[in-house]
């Protein structure tokens, strides 16, 4: 395993590399924090690249950060053939260790990464120390948001097509979106488009996918983020997140899907707050 470019590129104060994991290539985001305690280890959500996270990175202050392009997003190419959360989650856990991050990492997960960060701290117990989840919900047995909001998140043009998502991007998003086309034109402005089959691999890792049967078993401290206007994925799904897991808390923000980035400068000191408060 080799790394093919170190610090290729340079997104703000984040250092963007290439790694070559056992033949995969993956576009790794690592922002250096001096704040003591495990760094955190983010999962995206569908079609996003991790420039889209970045102001929320950025308000989080000296909190180390590890963010990836899923394969098939950004600039992680797409594999040869599917892949389920599982395999994703052991490829996680293989690239902490290359980039040299041994012992236990705090993960956060927003909307469909969200589901990929409850399979890691599933599979890795020891290895995810805790637990946040951002808009997300327990898979396919969940409450569903909107259809004509579902429909729309099929396919992956609103990646594609500024004008579109300008069009559709309220109704999707919810919450401060409703009222803000500059929030929509910035998001627009850091997208990377998914590469061919890239979103539709996205789509069948998560297709049938549930932790209903095992959230339960979770012991992370764990802190479950929400917006209350949410056609996405509706806040009832966190609760039911928040009642399963047993050591969990649920933040409710008065926004949309996208509240990490929309409100970044309030969610990220929560999120601080939470990652450095002394287990009981």
């Amino acid at each position: 395993m080799t790394e093919t470019a170190t610090m290729a590129e340079t997104a703000g104060t984040m250092e963007i590399r290439t790694i070559d994991l056992e033949g995969k290539s993956l576009r790794v985001g690592i922002r250096r924090g001096s704040a003591e305690g495990p760094p955190l280890l983010i999962f995206n959500g569908i079609g996003a690249n991790l420039e889209l996270v970045e102001p929320f990175v950025a308000a989080l202050g000296d909190v180390e950060v590890i963010i990836f392009d899923i394969p098939g997003v950004g600039g992680s190419p797409t594999p040869l053939v599917p892949y389920r959360l599982s395999t994703l989650s052991v490829m996680a856990d293989k690239l902490l260790t290359r980039l040299g991050y041994a012992g236990p990492v705090d993960v956060l997960g927003v909307s469909w990464g969200g589901a990929l960060a409850q399979q890691f701290a599933h599979l890795y117990p020891t290895r995810c120390r805790r637990l946040i989840l951002a808009a997300t919900s327990p898979g396919v047995i969940m409450v569903p948001g909107k259809l004509s909001v579902l429909t729309r998140l099929i396919g992956s043009r609103r990646y594609t097509d500024p004008a579109y998502l300008e069009k559709v991007g309220a109704e999707i998003y919810g919450g401060t979106y409703r009222n803000d086309p500059d929030l929509l034109r910035e998001h627009s402005r850091h997208i990377q488009p998914p590469k061919g089959r890239g979103y539709v691999y996205q789509l069948m890792a998560a297709w049938g996918w549930s932790s209903l049967l095992w959230l339960g078993a979770l012991r992370q401290p764990t802190l479950v983020m929400h917006g209350n206007d949410d056609p996405i994925v509706p806040l009832a799904n966190a609760k039911i997140l928040a009642a399963r897991i047993r050591n969990a808390t649920l933040y409710v923000i008065d926004d949309g899907h996208l509240f990490l980035v929309a409100r970044a400068s309030e969610v990220a000191p929560v999120v601080r707050r939470f990652l450095r408060q002394e287990l009981p």
